[in-house]
């Protein structure tokens, strides 16, 4: 059979491939208005060439064009298939015989029994038709309008998103309307004597109701609303209504009402040719608090600007320390606000920030903390020609400023910190595959202490510092595919000079793991560093299966020639031979990682550990962590810490899946935290529902219960779940 193909009859024909855009107009409006206005059909649609196949085209008389069996017209990229077209040139109309389908972008799908239309398309109609949206919502019709290429107007009209079933079982919920017209240009449905219907019972009645189309990603209106209930709060409902201002901008305000609050909460988001700002708050006027109006504000924004740099801000504030915990807001029990120019290229660094921290702890005052911190870092390499390896030069300073002016023991002390460093850093290949690294240079360190009886006054030191580190990576592979890396490693090094009489400003909490045992100072900042001689030395094994397990193990200590008296008891330095450090972790590739760190002293016994356990499967995934610390006074922690917690969801069936978490203080043999949930979804409809309680108490915050539940129709503007969790009709397949 051959295919025939037609120009002006074709041309003709083009403006059927608008039948599956929509007309849509305001709902108070007339149809024969809308006509009057002159409405445009889309000239790229209407416009293009197009291209009629049919198994067959045949005249009738002078006057009609018939073509019939698979009739296919493709304009763009739109295309409708119809059993049976026939262009009458008298009255210039085109008549449709069924089943007619029309795709246009692959996002709008229009079936119909038949139809009668204008040459123009911009009037006419289609027969017991039904539209599909984005392959999410449906809106069965027995008639259809159009209007303009642009309108498209349903009569007694259902819309739904949910799977239709033929064996007359109703949607899970749908809409009724006596009309209901879609605006193509503007992706709007407006529904006029609207019913939803929750398994075909009338549940609400909208005179008036309009709601975005599937291909709308913003469009102003009501979100998901939530109930909520909370031992301090009461039953309350947080109604989020969301407002476009412009392509670029949006604002969202929630009204969260309860019979002891009256809270308005708000989120603005603004995106910039090279950069995006965001704003979230809420003022409340409540029952609960320490009397007053409370609020909050968070932003946060990213500015690029020229040459490579980036602008970064952030800040937070609240009205008093209970307010971001009563409400779930926040659990930060800190605050802090920054601004920090940043830039990073192939061979440099460079970041200027300003941090500004308040805490909501009562047991600190801001008054004796250091609330302002300024920082400046910039890193350059070189790779000299004649000398080989690589230069590496770097500039650091930090300033610390506390409010108080009371110098005794330094409670209001400020300190400033200068550091250059200058290093040389070299990589050899020694005989039977030993990589050898060496390091070499100085640093100048400056200090400024103001407002400290003990240590104020300048300091300057010069500080030279050198190592080598050796490792011996050692390869093997077993018959099974097995492989296993070993490396032995060590490193010596040493470092000039005597401490000054300086403040511990900055090393206050010292982390000795796999990351620093090769460096020359496990101190974080250089206002304290390791001197002397000293010496590293581990294992490092790597095991890789062929079936996707993956093992590492870290074994590793350090020794120096004398005592460093500022390493606490816990840190593991604290003596001339540090603890044992010993890390590992396992990974396959069912999606179970498992790791875990410790330090073991002379007496096998601990300062620290911690465990960290993640399995991820398609129905379940899990996390659980746990933290040991022993009793420090040096880092203000008088009395053992052990903690864990647990938290993971499972897929209980195709529809359901549960959730819980659990926060423990083993010490004080009680729950921190813990919470439940539970959620249905499917191709329509998503309802979830969760409780949780906070037990921990303080000056400023009691124990709460929280209980939440929302409901969200998917299809109009909200995504669709996936395959998965669609249903099946019972006839099916």
């Amino acid at each position: 059979m051959r295919a025939r193909r037609l120009t002006r009859p074709a041309l003709r024909l083009a403006a059927l491939l608008l039948a599956g855009s929509t007309l849509t107009l305001p709902a108070q409006l007339p149809l024969q208005a809308q006509t009057a206005q002159g409405l445009q059909t889309d000239p790229a649609t209407t416009g293009a060439p197009a291209t009629l196949v049919a198994d067959s085209l045949r005249l009738e008389g002078r006057d009609r064009l018939i073509a019939e069996g698979n009739v296919e017209a493709l304009s763009g990229s739109t295309r409708l298939k119809a059993a049976r077209v026939i262009y009458d040139r008298t009255t210039d109309r085109l008549i449709l015989e069924g089943p007619v389908t029309v795709v246009q972008d692959d996002r709008i799908v229009v079936l119909a029994d038949g139809g009668d239309l204008d040459a123009t398309l911009e009037n006419g109609l289609l027969r017991g038709a039904r539209m599909v949206l984005d392959q999410q919502v449906q809106l069965a019709a027995n008639r259809i309008d159009r209007v303009g290429g642009r309108y498209t107007q349903l009569y007694k009209a259902a819309a739904t998103s949910c799977r239709v079933c033929d064996d007359g079982t109703p949607p899970l919920w749908q809409i009724r309307a006596k009309r209901v017209v879609h605006d193509q240009q503007e992706k709007q449905l407006y529904f006029e004597n609207a019913q939803l219907r929750v398994l075909d019972v009338p549940v609400l009645w909208f005179p008036r109701l309009r709601l975005p189309d599937p291909t709308l990603e913003r469009a102003t209106g009501f979100l998901i609303p939530e109930l909520r209930q909370t031992s301090l709060l009461g039953l309350g409902v947080k109604m989020p209504y969301f407002v476009t201002l412009g392509d670029h901008r949006d604002l969202t305000f929630t009204p969260y009402l309860s019979p002891k609050t009256r809270t308005l909460e708000l989120r603005y988001r603004q995106a910039f040719r090279r950069g995006d700002i965001t704003l979230n708050g809420a003022v409340s006027d409540d029952s609960i608090g320490p009397g007053g109006r409370r609020s909050y504000l968070f932003g946060e924004g990213r500015f690029f600007l020229p040459r490579d740099y980036q602008l970064s801000f952030d800040f937070e504030m609240t009205s008093d320390a209970a307010y971001l915990l009563d409400y779930d807001y926040s659990e930060k029990d800190r605050l802090d606000s920054a601004i920090a120019i940043t830039r990073t290229r192939r061979d440099e660094y460079s970041n200027v920030s300003l941090t500004s921290y308040e805490t909501l702890r009562a047991s600190e005052s801001n008054s004796t903390l250091p609330t302002i911190i300024g920082d400046l870092t910039y890193e350059r390499r070189f790779f000299p020609a004649r000398l080989g390896g690589e230069l590496r030069m770097g500039l650091e300073a930090n300033s610390r400023y506390r409010s108080s002016d009371d110098p005794v023991d330094g409670i209001g002390r400020d300190v400033s910190r200068v550091t250059a460093d200058m290093f040389w850093l070299r990589n050899l290949s020694l005989p039977h595959g030993v990589q050898a690294s060496f390091r070499g240079g100085v640093s100048v360190d400056g200090f400024r202490t103001l407002q400290d009886d003990t240590f104020d006054g300048d300091l300057t030191e010069v500080v030279p510092q050198t190592s080598l580190t050796l490792r011996w990576p050692l390869a093997r592979q077993g018959a099974s595919g097995v492989r296993h890396l070993l490396e032995p490693v060590a490193m010596l090094g040493w470092t000039g000079g005597t401490r000054r009489d300086l403040p511990n400003d900055e090393s206050t909490r010292v982390e000795f793991d796999e990351g620093n045992l090769l460096t020359l100072s496990r101190f974080p900042a250089p206002d304290r560093r390791e001197r002397g001689l000293m010496a590293a030395y581990g294992l490092q094994w790597l095991r890789l299966s062929p079936q996707g397990l993956q093992t590492t193990l870290t074994l590793g200590q350090v020794w120096r020639d004398s005592v460093d008296s500022d390493f606490s008891l816990s840190s593991g330095l604290s003596s001339q031979t540090s603890d044992l450090l010993v890390a590992g972790q396992i990974k396959t590739a069912g999606g179970l990682s498992l790791g875990a760190r410790t330090l073991f002293d002379d007496a096998v016994s601990l300062s620290k550990a911690e465990a960290r356990l993640m399995l991820l499967r398609p129905d379940f995934n899990l996390s659980a962590s746990y933290v040991w610390l022993g009793a420090d006074s040096e880092e203000d922690r008088p009395d053992t810490q052990s903690e864990w917690s647990i938290e993971g969801g499972y897929r209980l069936s195709r529809h359901w899946t549960g959730s819980a978490n659990l926060r423990y203080d083993v010490v004080a043999d009680s729950a921190a935290e813990a919470g439940v949930g539970l959620r249905y979804r499917n191709e329509c409809v998503d309802l979830r529902l969760s409780l949780s309680r906070r037990f921990t108490s303080s000056a400023i915050v009691e124990p709460s219960t929280d209980v939440g539940l929302t409901v969200s129709i998917r299809g109009f503007g909200v995504g669709t779940a996936d395959d998965s969790y669609t249903r099946t009709c019972r006839n099916a397949p």
